[in-house]
């Protein structure tokens, strides 16, 4: 279809783009996956929406316009709203907003086409006064404001709205007539500007191109009468307008009762945990359904963050990414919550999309597309841990077909051992070392990985990566535990947040009390280092949680309590926590978006965490369950980060409510949905029994200390033998003193590493060793203290 362009609207190329607010009300999508599209609720209106996959944003928002055409003009941010959900979970809305004055009401039901790419609405106009309805639609294609074209266009004898770039089309339609249309620039001659002047829609210009736009129609209604408005997309013209004008023609009520029928046969087959919760399962029903809607339609098994850029007012189209990625450690996450519920297909096929998206060296890009393109390259151990996790627990179920998990199980694994100990990122993804949580999830994942290549036969690798583990398991409080805890007057024995470590260094110091720890996201003139043993986090919890420290444990349980004296905050809803002290992830001081630094707030994940502590610990978890009950908004929305100073109306900035953070987050709606699973079950749902009953099960274990290239260990201590390890096969000559020297071949593992072990010496002195290696080369000759224990 060729679009002339009879008035092309002047002021181009507009206002620099921005997204909308992350602060969602609503998460739309239906349950086929033949309807790929997504949309967002903000404040009531329909925000970014995501086509032809999820990690796709194509639209900032489109919203209705209200004027009487003389005095006044109100937009759906300026009405009081009201969302609930079509029917419990079930992802399409009925919203009500009311003007304050008590001039009109909107009445709008969202749903998705359950067959096709289309966003359907029908809207109510209840009102005794003679009011001018206007459709506003601000399309953002291809991830991003700049260079989009609009089109006002002649369709089958109706003004359609029309948008697009590249290949991405998008088609606005109504079943009641378009009387007036218009195209814009954003900020010189868009819509809303001109309606904002004098009431009016004066303009009426029939394309814009190249730039940030906006589109227009003026709808003619009648009030009381609801009408149907359709956005569709496609990649050619003629099938986005094909399909908004096919959309508009057929009833709603026939579109909406096949959306809402496929989503209830989805959600009977999941395990009801109604009577675990304390609001009768609101969220536990829009929990399990987010979780569902955050999976590709494309991709089966791709399950993103988010579908929202936090803070997203405040940014352009540099911020393509926001949270709608998949991230490994979220991903598991969300598929684990899926299996409290009784969901095993959706793990499943998680779990075999993220073997294809695994890297030839084992480990996992820090964040990627769907497609597998990396967004973000960072490495973080716990990321390449948790899919080696869930292939575990799938296993166990037989849940995994013919589908062999050994291959990508030993390639994660390998990675883990050669890498670690101490990780680039840990889980806040802003600092490097020995991380409390980092480590919990590599403990866990390699006694996991060694009981699967133990059954298929391969004894000798399951020993090799249990004995490691163990190695990593008998350093936790050497490298993560202050002796010298200044936070608590009553306490110098607690966890640390991390201590810091360059992997790149292979000398490491490991000790948490001489080391200074540089925080992310803090400002010009801010303080950005500050002593390692003085800053503190709840990760140490992930370590009862699988099993590998006892619930009670005295160390545990003095954490906590400086934990509480510095990062807990106490909201109507119910306790919850901040990631840690001098955190700089949240909005600025006066509340201001965040850009780069700003000041951490709490995060109702950490509360749902510390539930999950309660109950192992045999304590009461209502109080936290009732908590993340409450920090819900909209239609059972969980946000990454609620506000925890005084409320600042203006910006909307209410204490113990949303932030402009990521919401809703599919990490803390996956830790509510286990919390109510460990709750109905009486035990934490990710303990893993077989890192349980190797740690908290007074088994005789070496003492193992290990050297390896990335982590030429200085000293030993007597009584522990010393494994050298190294990926190439060597020879190993070794002797303590001026003995006489010993001779080792190394022994060789599935993992690419191959190793040889000193034996312990009960003695102080010094071990010295050198590889010989298969081609007859030889390497430097390296020492190692031996210490009195």
């Amino acid at each position: 279809m060729e679009h002339l362009c009879e008035h092309p609207a002047p002021g181009g190329p507009g206002i620099a783009p921005t997204w909308t607010s992350a602060i969602k009300d609503g998460v739309g999508t239906a349950a086929s996956s033949g309807s790929n599209v997504w949309f967002t609720l903000e404040s009531g209106l329909i925000s970014e929406v995501y086509w032809p996959t999820i990690d796709q944003t194509q639209l900032r928002d489109m919203q209705f316009l209200v004027s009487d055409g003389r005095r006044w003009m109100m937009d759906e941010r300026d009405l009081d709203t009201d969302i609930e959900p079509l029917r419990p979970g079930a992802l399409g809305f009925r919203v009500t907003q009311s003007d304050p004055a008590n001039r009109f009401r909107l009445v709008k039901e969202i749903v998705c086409d359950p067959e096709q790419p289309i966003v359907l609405m029908e809207t109510t106009l209840d009102t005794d006064e003679p009011l001018e309805l206007f459709l506003l639609v601000a399309p953002h294609l291809a991830l991003g404001g700049w260079a989009n074209n609009g089109y006002v266009v002649d369709v089958a004898g109706q003004p359609m709205l029309v948008a697009h770039k590249h290949d991405v089309w998008l088609a606005v339609a109504s079943s009641v007539p378009m009387v007036e249309a218009s195209v814009g620039f954003v900020g010189e001659t868009d819509g809303w500007r001109d309606l904002r002047d004098n009431f009016r829609l004066d303009h009426r210009f029939t394309c814009a191109h190249n730039g940030n736009i906006a589109l227009i129609a003026e709808l003619d209604i009648s009030p009381g009468v609801p009408f149907t408005t359709a956005l569709a997309f496609a990649d050619w013209d003629h099938g986005a307008t094909t399909a908004a004008l096919q959309a508009t023609a057929l009833p709603f009520a026939g579109r909406k009762q096949a959306f809402l029928d496929q989503w209830e046969a989805v959600n009977e087959s999941f395990v009801d945990l109604t009577e675990q919760s304390e609001d009768g399962g609101r969220l536990m029903e829009s929990s399990r359904s987010l979780l569902l809607s955050h999976e590709d339609k494309r991709y089966p098994g791709a399950l993103i963050a988010s579908l929202s850029i936090p803070w997203g007012e405040a940014k352009g189209d540099e911020e393509i990414g926001g949270y709608h990625l998949v991230w490994s450690r979220d991903m598991v996450n969300t598929a684990t919550g899926l299996l409290a519920i009784g969901d095993v297909d959706t793990p499943t096929r998680a779990l075999l999309y993220l073997a294809t998206s695994q890297l030839p060296d084992g480990g996992f890009y820090q964040n990627f597309w769907i497609n597998g393109e990396p967004y973000w390259r960072g490495v973080q151990l716990d990321e390449v841990a948790f899919p080696v996790i869930l292939a575990y627990r799938l296993h166990e179920m037989g849940a995994l077909g013919a589908f062999d998990p050994l291959p990508m199980v030993t390639r994660a694994a390998g990675y883990m051992i050669r890498h670690g100990p101490a990780t680039p990122q840990e889980r806040w993804e802003e600092a490097a070392g020995y991380s409390p949580s980092t480590l919990a999830s590599n403990i866990t994942a390699l006694i996991c990985g060694a009981h699967m290549l133990r059954q298929a036969g391969d004894e000798a690798t399951a020993v090799f990566m249990e004995e490691y583990s163990d190695f990593l398991e008998q350093h936790i409080e050497a490298w993560t535990v202050t002796n010298q805890g200044t936070l608590h007057p009553e306490i110098k024995r607690h966890f640390i947040r991390i201590n810091p470590d360059d992997p790149a260094n292979p000398i490491p110091a490991e000790n948490p009390d001489d080391d200074e720890l540089t925080i992310a996201n803090k400002g010009p003139g801010e303080q950005h280092t500050f002593p390692a043993n003085r800053v503190v986090g709840s990760g140490f919890l992930e370590l009862v949680r699988y099993g590998i420290r006892a619930p009670g444990d005295p160390l545990v349980e003095d954490s906590l309590a400086v934990v509480d004296n510095l990062l807990r905050v106490d909201t109507p809803a119910g306790p919850v926590w901040r990631r840690y002290n001098h955190d700089g992830y949240g909005e600025g001081p006066n509340g201001e978006p965040y850009h780069s630094h700003g000041v951490g707030r709490a995060w109702p994940l950490l509360t749902g965490e510390r539930g999950h502590y309660e109950l192992a610990a045999g304590r009461d978890v209502q109080p936290f369950v009732a908590a993340l009950e409450g920090f819900a908004i909209g239609a059972g929305i969980l946000p990454e980060q609620v506000w925890d100073g005084p409320d600042i109306e203006a910006l909307g900035l209410v204490f113990g409510s949303a932030t402009g953070g990521a919401s809703p987050l599919m990490w803390a709606h996956a830790e509510y949905l286990k919390l109510l699973r460990s709750r109905r079950d009486g035990r934490v749902f990710d303990l893993i029994d077989i890192v349980a009953d190797r740690y908290l099960g007074n088994r005789h274990r070496d003492r193992i200390q290990v050297w390896k290239p990335n982590r030429q260990v200085q000293s030993v201590p007597t009584g522990c033998y010393l494994r050298i390890q190294h990926p190439w096969a060597f020879t190993l000559i070794w002797q303590e003193g001026s003995e006489s020297a010993h001779t080792i071949e190394s022994t060789p593992t599935r993992l690419g590493i191959s190793y040889a072990d000193v034996p312990a010496i009960d003695h102080p002195g010094e071990v010295g060793f050198r590889f010989v290696w298969a081609d007859g080369g030889e390497s430097e000759r390296y020492r190692v203290e031996v210490t009195r224990t």
